[in-house]
């Protein structure tokens, strides 16, 4: 297992309103090669602050694994395909893992800078 260094891989937070949204975005991303992989999980429930007043709201959340490389490019088309008018996109570093699934991960997202 790989630890504790820059993997180059990360993996993208995403909630949807819907598991039909999560689904599409997640098939476009892995489609555009953007993500290897897009887990989509339903069910969630949401509760958070929007225009002055405490909401709450059922969601899917929507996990992608890509490269740090294609971050930016992954991100600007979420944000373009997005129904809400400020989507949640978070990436976290992956800091280690099963190499073989790593490097499987950065085989897939092809591309400028990857």
């Amino acid at each position: 297992m790989e630890t504790g260094g820059d993997t180059g891989v990360c993996a993208v937070l995403v909630t949807a309103p819907d598991l039909e949204v999560a689904e599409r975005l997640g098939r476009a991303m892995v489609e555009q090669r953007l993500a290897a992989c897009a887990n989509v999980v339903p069910g969630m429930v949401s509760v958070f602050w929007w225009e002055g007043a405490v909401q709450r709201s059922e969601e899917a959340l929507l996990i992608l694994k890509t490269t740090t490389a294609r971050l930016r490019e992954l991100e600007a088309r979420l944000v373009e395909l997005h129904p809400y008018e400020v989507p949640e996109v978070l990436a976290m570093g992956v800091q280690g893992g099963h190499e073989p699934y790593l490097a499987w991960v950065r085989e897939e997202v092809r591309g400028k800078g990857s």
